[in-house]
């Protein structure tokens, strides 16, 4: 098996087919990245009365954006009784209250779009199912939404709150938005380079009094101030045709969070992960699937899953992973501001973020941001 990287399982409908930037342009903002932490940042910025150009180098969604594993999940990415470990108890629970109002915020922007179950994390050893006690404990001790879980996919955690969206659909939606509301938003516009107060494509240059880069993957690339800080990983995954073999009405994490899955409305089961049977050939920014992660995760689908429904999807995208899995956001220039390094868990985080910095730097608000940032 040699697979390529085709087209994900949420990569339905016409793409909106916008023009490339071509001469140059002036703005108050301009956002490099239309994933959804750019378009939340494009469309809060446009909110708060900035003109606004965002530029990305594929298409709308065409990244991490719309090739993940469509969950939507509160915290951080380590469990939240590590993030409590690491971070303090005050600064852990506020982060994730934060995400939790962002969750809100989204369903309440898209209500069609998101699903809200709740989400599993199933053990399969027993020190995972002790893991999964300490998580119960700490988030109960901080009065968030969980409960412990013994069912037909196996022990662990129940997280209320959580569920899974298309997010490919969400981002077209949201830049279909910003269109409306005054952004000028262009595709195919790879960034040759960042300054202060400028942004340089192919064909095109913007003059801006804020830079916001907000791509996840190869973030490290556009800017190696970062190289430090973050490391791009190859997330894999697959899809079936629809089946009713099986019912999995929550997404599901598990093995430490290494393997994840859904089952969409139609039957169709999204399923991801095994990066760590890839082992260090995973750290790359090669977004082509590899044989040895898709008969991991197929091994998975037919053996534990036990579904036998023909794969239809395979695909990969690069993201990136923070050193100490904060996520970043943070001025690495002078009026040039990263966000990104969401660590695979970027479909709230990344939307909180983006919103959090245009109105850090447009209105002097900090109030989303300030958890997340290093000393």
């Amino acid at each position: 098996m040699t697979p390529s990287n085709g087209a994900a399982l949420w990569a339905t409908g016409a793409a909106l087919g916008l023009p490339a930037l071509e001469g140059e342009m002036s703005a108050d903002v301009c956002v490099v990245g239309l994933g959804a932490s750019g378009l939340t940042c494009v469309r809060e910025a446009v909110r708060l009365g900035a003109r606004v150009v965002g530029v990305d180098a594929g298409d709308i969604g065409g990244g991490a954006a719309g090739r993940n594993g469509g969950f939507m999940l509160a915290g951080l990415a380590p469990f939240y009784h590590d993030a409590v470990g690491r971070f303090g108890r005050d600064r852990a629970r506020t982060m994730y209250q934060a995400t939790l109002d962002e969750i809100e915020r989204i369903v309440a922007e898209m209500p069609a779009m998101v699903s809200r179950t709740g989400s599993l994390r199933i053990a399969e050893s027993r020190d995972e199912e002790a893991d999964c006690e300490r998580q119960v404990a700490a988030m109960h001790a901080d009065d968030l939404p969980a409960e412990r879980y013994d069912g037909p996919e196996g022990r662990g955690v129940l997280v209320h709150g959580d569920g899974t969206f298309q997010p490919y659909e969400r981002c077209r939606a949201m830049a279909d938005a910003a269109l409306r509301d005054g952004a000028a938003l262009f595709e195919q516009s790879r960034v040759t380079g960042i300054a202060q107060g400028e942004v340089r494509t192919q064909q095109g240059r913007i003059t801006a009094r804020h830079v916001v880069v907000a791509v996840d993957g190869a973030l490290d690339t556009l800017l190696p101030e970062l190289a430090a800080d973050v490391r791009t990983a190859r997330l894999q995954m697959l899809a079936t045709a629809p089946t009713r073999e099986v019912h999995v009405p929550r997404p599901v994490y598990a093995r430490w969070g290494y393997d994840y899955w859904q089952q969409r409305p139609d039957g169709a089961i999204a399923l991801g992960g095994a990066r760590d049977v890839g082992g260090d050939a995973e750290w790359t920014h090669d977004t082509m699937p590899t044989a040895v992660v898709q008969g991991a995760l197929e091994q998975r689908l037919r053996e534990r899953l036990g579904v036998d429904a023909p794969i239809t999807h395979r695909w990969a995208a690069s993201v990136s992973y923070s050193m100490d899995e904060l996520p970043i956001v943070r001025d690495v220039r002078d009026g040039v501001w990263a966000i990104g390094g969401y660590s695979g868990t970027g479909n709230v985080m990344g939307s909180l973020l983006g919103r959090g910095l245009a109105r850090k730097f447009l209105h002097g608000d900090d109030s989303l941001v300030r958890p997340f940032l290093r000393a």
